[in-house]
């Protein structure tokens, strides 16, 4: 990498809370934000129907927010002066947009049709994606015939996806997504954790040699990855006691042909992808390899579909149309003005148990910067923290916060017109839970409402919702493999827009590495057992000690 600074592509340069949009939408929170919900509503009784969005089968009502029209004109206004559609059209031509690694950012050509050109770096990239997908399909067809079978001639029936971060996190929350769609012949587990225990409960009730490990890692040199793929190895050959059975029995996915070979995996079996890709943003690359086999080769170009589709929609419909801008914008407008510091997603699928945990990834990984793409520090606030869970369990857990507590909590609530799993009048029950919850924190229940109702008045505080909370309810009709697509690329895409307004690198992660660097250097030092003295701060020194002592069972 260059000494030099690099050109930063398509940057902003003025600063944010100078802009005459910021300073505008400050004083127009000054004059609006004690406004009610109740009386935005009765002011105007088609809002439910004019706050609404619609693209790539998702219905975006954002009524229920602290907004007015002229909060939307100012919020587009911002985007514009930001150079949003100028920094899309970087994205989407191939420039270096992560301006601290010096790559292109496109994760939109995983999922760009065939015929179609994404040029990097003058090179159309759109005929090797396809070729690597149809290297999956192949090998996924291997498995499914039994035509790759392990060492000792038994089928393949458990996957066991190795990797850590965007290398786990997306492969296991579209797995879980999906699962409508697997294989119930094959089990798949997902192993990231260096904490033993998740490979060991992994492995526990299965046989190694009717299990194929696919290792992620895009370097193979991550630590916890590797640490893992190693136990793995050693779990293989303890049983099969032949090296040769490696190779059967572990595929990879990375782009260092070296260290593949070097661990005994047939670098045939390498499943390669490229600098452009970011680890957050690889789930529909050879990263979703585990989940290609869960839900067959035609279930995971539907769900590469859906992305594009979403990835159209972001490129060219107006901002105030824009599914992923205008959910960006509202996410700056709470989180700049109102200052509330955390966003909520609370998908009402038991599906989508792990999207929460997907997007916090997304979301925090990308955005938690504290300096502009020129390297000054910013004056404002940056990501929010993102935390969730699917309803209706949230609604017996953290609900009560939301709903009475003293923080602002915007919430993003996610349904489905159609379950999977008809059951009675179950799916019914579900989504008048979403809708009510909605409505309550919009509109709550005045302290005269709770009194009416022959409350005491000692109690009446108590029962009484100051409502206001702010919502987003996105709707589909189904969750498929096409709508999960949309949806991850819906919130990428928020991400990008609140990351350019922001003007912040929202694709390096340069934050995650000084952990890795001190832990590689403390490992070293508890493993060697010497009276050496230790050089950290006291804090850690007294750990590390006391760790030492009591490290091995005491007799």
């Amino acid at each position: 990498m260059s000494s030099e600074p690099p050109a930063v592509a398509s940057a902003n340069t003025q600063s944010l809370t100078e802009r005459p949009a910021w300073k505008a939408l400050d004083q127009h929170y000054q004059a609006i934000h004690n406004l009610h919900m109740r009386q935005l509503f009765a002011d105007d009784p088609q809002r439910g129907e004019r706050f609404t969005a619609e693209a790539a089968g998702i219905y975006l009502d954002y009524s229920k927010n602290r907004i007015t029209d002229e909060t939307c004109r100012l919020l587009v206004q911002l985007a514009e002066e930001c150079d949003l559609r100028k920094r899309i059209d970087a994205m989407f031509s191939g420039e270096h947009i992560n301006s601290t690694e010096q790559r292109a950012v496109l994760h939109i050509a995983l999922r760009a049709s065939e015929g179609e050109q994404v040029i990097v770096d003058g090179i159309d990239v759109v005929p090797e994606v396809h070729a690597v997908l149809e290297r999956m399909a192949a090998f996924t067809d291997q498995l499914y015939n039994g035509q790759w079978k392990g060492y000792t001639g038994k089928r393949i029936r458990n996957i066991i996806n190795i990797g850590i971060g965007g290398s786990d996190l997306g492969p296991v929350m579209a797995y879980e997504a999906l699962r409508y769609y697997s294989r119930r012949d094959m089990n798949f587990r997902f192993v990231s954790n260096v904490d033993a225990t998740d490979f060991k409960e992994a492995t526990r009730d299965i046989s190694p040699e009717e299990t194929l490990f696919i290792i992620c890692s895009k370097t193979f040199t991550t630590t916890e990855t590797l640490a893992n793929a190693h136990s793995a190895r050693k779990w293989i050959l303890d049983e099969l006691a032949d090296v040769r059975a490696v190779r059967k029995h572990f595929v990879a996915v990375s782009t260092n042909a070296e260290e593949v070979s070097n661990f005994g995996i047939d670098p045939a079996n390498m499943f390669g992808f490229w600098d452009w890709v970011g680890g957050r943003y690889s789930m529909e690359s050879a990263i979703g390899l585990s989940t290609m086999i869960a839900i067959g080769p035609d279930n995971f170009r539907a769900m590469l579909v859906g992305f594009h589709a979403m990835d159209q929609h972001f490129r060219t419909a107006p901002f105030d149309k824009n599914l992923p801008v205008l959910i960006g914008l509202l996410g700056i407008w709470y989180n700049n003005f109102f200052n509330s510091q955390t966003i909520a997603v609370l998908p009402y699928d038991q599906y989508l148990k792990r999207f929460p945990a997907y997007l916090q990834q997304l979301t925090m990984e990308s955005n938690g910067k504290q300096v502009t793409l020129n390297g000054t520090r910013v004056n404002y606030q940056t990501s929010p923290i993102v935390w969730g869970e699917p309803g209706t369990n949230g609604q017996h857990s953290f609900y009560q916060l939301v709903h009475q507590g003293t923080r602002l909590i915007p919430c993003d609530f996610i349904g489905f017109c159609q379950t999977l799993n008809p059951l009675g009048n179950h799916h019914d029950m579900l989504m008048a839970n979403l809708f009510a919850q909605t409505e309550a924190l919009a509109f709550g229940k005045t302290r005269e409402e709770v009194k009416a109702a022959g409350t005491p008045d000692w109690l009446c505080p108590h029962r009484s919702f100051e409502g206001n909370r702010p919502t987003n309810t996105i709707l589909a009709e189904r969750l498929t493999p096409y709508t999960l697509g949309t949806l991850v690329a819906l919130y990428e895409h928020s991400v990008f827009t609140q990351g350019t307004i922001w003007n912040i690198d929202s694709f390096d992660q340069w934050g995650v590495e000084l952990g890795k660097a001190l832990a590689k250097r403390i490992v070293q030092e508890l493993e060697t057992e010497s009276d050496l003295p230790l050089k950290h701060d006291s804090s850690t020194n007294t750990l590390m000690r006391r760790y030492g002592r009591f490290k091995k069972p005491q007799s």
